[in-house]
């Protein structure tokens, strides 16, 4: 095809799900690789649960993703209206053609009769099927029950014989007999058609050339296949991607952590790390990679090589993905994010913007998400206000500690420039003149400075905090081990 047309087409119900951004990033990839367009469309028939909020959050989650569209409800473009409430008249035009052409008919089954029928076959253990009561009603009776205010519906004249096939670009061909298929309802009573009939007709008025979607929609692609027949339409190219499975391949839920595009956003993931692991899940470009820049995936996506098998959710692979990105991103990018909590702290005045940068710059590539970075640098604002229950058993427990960390404060008063590397180099000293490891002296005064036993270089934290501080931090911790006593 010369024109690629993908498109994705959430229903505004709620918030932007994992599974929906990793469906609009696989639309994005392949319109991008073949130069072709993406369309955003929202299937808004839903009036009881559709929201203008939620319609603002998809988009915006898309725009936070760095994910962008060629035509949709907010640009516009030439096929549209790009909103499935706005396109009635398109939809009973073709419902119209279907019923004058005899292939499609009004159905005035009442709801109460239905529910029988769908018992009855439940009794039975049959596969409920429409009996096609009002199949044969003549335009006399159904213009009379019209007439009467009975409700009708609209059904599709199914061929009850042989088979519908879909041919899948992922799963090859996938066979639905259409005996599991009765006449099933195009229009609801109020006019507005289901599902399974608008999608066709947006597809096909918005020259829709590849639907890439997921699995669940593979039982609805038979129904969607009739509908394009019955109006003599060539259907698209149909690839359903696999399910997104929790990692005891359950279905995925918020028992399972964070699930939205917003929650990721707010729990501090970056957009570019997300789309990096959502690109992988389910999708390979042939070799066994974790970071995959974001310039290099259009150039590399290929229908080919997105997995028939469901892929597995991995919070924990994707918290270590975020921890590369934020180990690599730009500083300033961080201080962005982080300086509206700083300030409400006290620990960003004006006097003190240097001092952040670099204490943020050294706990950073510590951290997996953002927002843990104010966490681990809470040290360099504010005293602690104890000691790490392990690390008080490890080391200010143990006899000799009192003199470890005079030692420490003898190799501080030797230095003649507090910084990193004279600090490292005095303390070993000190610790070789002593007949110690290092590490017996670097521990302790790791707990003694930050009240933690896990932190960045004790160095490169004593150089930050200063002389002064460090050493009081340590006379502090002395009177606290010899209070233990």
């Amino acid at each position: 095809m010369e024109n690629v047309r993908v498109r994705f087409a959430p229903s505004p119900t709620g918030t932007l799900h994992i599974g929906g951004a990793r469906t609009a990033l696989f639309n994005w990839l392949y319109a991008r690789n073949k130069k072709g367009q993406l369309v955003l469309r929202l299937e808004d028939t839903d009036s009881r649960r559709s929201t203008e909020d939620s319609a603002a959050g998809i988009l915006d989650g898309l725009r936070w993703l760095g994910l962008d569209w060629d035509e949709g409800p907010d640009i516009g473009g030439p096929y549209g209206p790009y909103r499935q409430s706005e396109r009635l008249t398109i939809y009973q035009t073709y419902l119209q053609q279907l019923v004058n052409e005899g292939k499609a008919y009004y159905c005035f089954c009442s709801a109460e009769t239905l529910h029988e029928q769908r018992e009855k076959a439940q009794q039975g253990k049959n596969n409920y099927r429409y009996d096609g009561a009002c199949i044969d009603l003549t335009p006399e009776q159904i213009e009379a029950n019209l007439e009467k205010g009975l409700h009708a519906v609209i059904r599709l004249k199914v061929p009850q014989q042989g088979q519908t096939v879909v041919s899948d670009l992922i799963r090859g061909e996938v066979a639905f007999d259409n005996s599991l298929l009765d006449d099933f309802i195009i229009a609801k009573s109020d006019g507005w058609p289901t599902y399974n009939f608008a999608v066709v007709i947006d597809d096909y008025t918005m020259k829709i050339t590849h639907v890439i979607r997921a699995e669940e929609h593979l039982s609805n692609t038979p129904k969607q296949l009739q509908v394009y027949h019955a109006l003599g339409l060539n259907p698209p190219l149909f690839a359903h991607v696999s399910m997104i499975l929790a990692p005891d391949r359950s279905k995925l839920s918020k028992r399972h952590g964070a699930t939205s595009v917003q929650e990721f956003r707010d729990e501090g993931y970056l957009p570019e790390a997300l789309v990096n692991y959502l690109a992988l899940l389910g999708w390979s470009p042939g070799e066994n990679i974790d970071v995959f820049p974001w310039e290099e995936m259009p150039q590399r996506f290929s229908l080919d090589d997105v997995s028939r098998s469901a892929a597995i959710y991995d919070l924990k692979k994707l918290a270590w993905i975020n921890g590369h990105y934020i180990s690599i991103t730009s500083i300033d990018r961080i201080i962005k994010m982080l300086e509206p909590d700083a300030r409400q702290k006290g620990w960003l005045p004006p006097d003190n913007i240097d001092y952040f940068y670099k204490v943020i710059d050294l706990v950073r590539s510590r951290a997996k998400t953002v927002s843990e970075i104010l966490g681990l640098a809470e040290y360099f604002f504010e005293e602690p206000t104890g000691y790490d229950e392990k690390g008080l058993e490890k080391y200010f427990r143990k006899s000799g500690c009192q003199e470890k960390l005079a030692a420490i404060l003898e190799a501080l008063s030797q230095v003649h420039s507090f910084t990193a590397p004279q600090l490292e180099e005095s303390i070993r000293l000190k610790a070789d003149e002593l007949g110690l490891k290092a590490s017996e002296l670097i521990h302790p005064a790791r707990l003694a400075l930050t009240g933690r036993t896990t932190t960045p270089g004790l160095f490169q934290i004593m150089e930050l905090l200063g002389s002064a501080i460090s050493q009081a931090r340590i006379y502090k911790a002395m009177d606290y081990i010899r209070n233990l006593g």
